[in-house]
């Protein structure tokens, strides 16, 4: 079965179809750098990171790039800020360097895998007053002053992927004081210089780019006038990449095939903000639970689907992950103790019959995730395969494998050593009590209390498994 996806563009599924077989470009939104990411740069960042995963899981060749906006009126505005006593050009790249480094240790921090490419808008300045000379000449755009804009009524495909005509889009459009443009919804290219900000050269004077134009001009310097992906925010639908493919087929340029836009993420129902004492950054996720914790919560959700957070939501999150890690403990604790070949041993055809029986929970994977990256359901699987492994423990090497592959390939597990990531040592320290306690009480033959004991844990969510040598184990239900 072939990975079907739904393309804002289209607004349908469709299959996969690289413009070079056994190869995928994709070519995906990155930060503004002017302050510490939150979780909403988490979502985006996780969602298109498990889909360059499981890609790579099926075996293409992936070229993921993902830019930084790393001069803005933001990071200027930060820059004023931060650093007062500075040249504001100065200033202006201390702040982009000082929080791009910051996203880069969350992003590490996350187990987000690096891009393949990462281009800097500063770094691109000349190649897109190459881009837009292309378009003056092309009639696409036009210079109002020391201003360059995009002429939106040069093309009647305008609106197509945020699926709006051009009579809607007037309604809410307007021409800011200062603007030079001729139409309220014609977009800014270039942006002549305000006094004292930073400012490059170009054939209408000195000034900054706008900030759609980079990323015609990024993505298609990396991965060619046509790719395969294009993603980012639900937000960036309209306008940022309705005014990308604007430019690029302004350009003459054929540019992305399938759009891909996850959903947004709230706070409690509510949008996050500074201002509503609601804004949550990676650092405060990270400072209480692992990475993998907000990772499951997230993939619970459809990505195109939006996310609401809540502190319950992630508490019910851990015990999740704790299943999970429960089970890598144990494990752990047996191949500490048994021979090497008791765990390996891959002769005898009832272990060839429950291999079988692994490969479908595989298969049950892959379909989820070929129907548009179904994670809940991919998930679904994850934990039916916990389940099985408990109930056929002697059996289970290739399952144990099976299930570790699956999970990093929705990016779990990526922390090191798997068990560190398990409850905390508080709630493991009252298990182990309880069981002592238990094992007491058998011992001096009061199974009433043994019995009251089971039943207490089993109401936490325990499962308590007595072997046959008299010891007593525990994993979650």
């Amino acid at each position: 079965m072939s990975i079907k996806i739904y393309n804002t563009l289209t607004r349908e599924k469709e299959g996969l179809k690289p413009i070079k077989d056994g190869e995928i470009g994709m070519y995906v939104c990155g930060p503004t750098v002017y302050d510490a990411p939150h979780i909403g740069h988490a979502r985006s960042a996780y969602v298109f990171d498990v889909i360059r995963r499981y890609f790579i899981y099926k075996g293409y060749k992936v070229r993921f790039v993902r830019n930084i906006t790393d001069v803005d009126d933001k990071i200027i505005n930060k820059a004023k800020e931060e650093f007062k006593e500075e040249d504001l050009n100065i200033a202006v790249k201390n702040v982009s360097d000082k929080y791009l480094k910051v996203y880069h240790d969350y992003m590490e921090k996350l187990g987000i895998m690096q891009p393949d490419a990462e281009p800097k808008a500063t770094e691109y300045i000349n190649k897109m007053v190459d881009f837009i000379k292309v378009l003056i000449l092309n009639g696409a755009a036009y210079q109002a002053g020391g201003d360059v804009y995009f002429d939106v009524r040069k093309t009647n495909k305008y609106g197509k992927l945020s699926n709006q005509s051009f009579e809607m889009l007037e309604s809410g459009a307007r021409i800011v004081p200062g603007e030079n443009k001729k139409d309220p919804l014609d977009f800014a290219l270039w942006k002549s210089a305000k006094e004292g900000e930073p400012s490059w050269d170009s054939p209408w004077g000195k000034g900054r780019p706008g900030w759609h134009i980079e990323c015609s001009v990024m993505s298609s310097d990396i991965l060619g006038d046509e790719f395969d992906i294009h993603g980012g925010g639900i937000d960036l639908i309209f306008p940022h990449h309705e005014n990308e493919i604007a430019q690029s087929e302004g350009a003459g340029k054929k540019f992305a095939r399938c759009w891909i836009h996850n959903g947004l993420l709230t706070i409690n129902k509510e949008k996050m903000a500074k201002s509503l004492g609601n804004f949550i950054t990676i650092e405060d996720i990270l400072f209480k639970y692992p990475a993998d914790v907000l990772k499951i919560l997230f993939l619970q959700t459809h990505y195109s689907h939006p996310v609401d957070f809540s502190w319950e939501k992630m508490s019910e999150a851990k015990k999740a992950l704790d299943r999970f890690c429960i089970l890598f403990e144990k494990l752990d604790r047996v191949k500490g103790k048994a021979p090497n070949h008791e765990l390996r041993s891959d002769t005898g055809h009832g272990l060839r019959v429950k291999n079988v029986e692994v490969d479908s929970f595989k298969s049950r994977f892959e379909k989820a995730m070929d129907d548009d990256f179904n994670t809940a359901e991919a998930l679904a699987v994850l934990f039916d395969l916990v389940t099985y492994i408990n109930k056929n423990f002697s059996e289970s090497y290739h399952a144990q494998d099976v299930l570790v592959e699956l999970g990093k390939t929705l990016g779990l597990f990526e922390s090191g050593k798997i068990s560190d990531n398990s409850i905390e040592s508080s709630g493991k320290a009252e298990i182990e009590n309880l069981i002592n306690l238990r094992i007491a009480a058998r011992k001096n033959k009061d199974f009433k209390e043994a019995d009251k004991i089971r039943k207490e844990l089993e109401e936490k969510g325990i499962i308590l498994e007595d072997t046959k040598d008299g010891k007593t184990t525990w994993r979650l239900k």
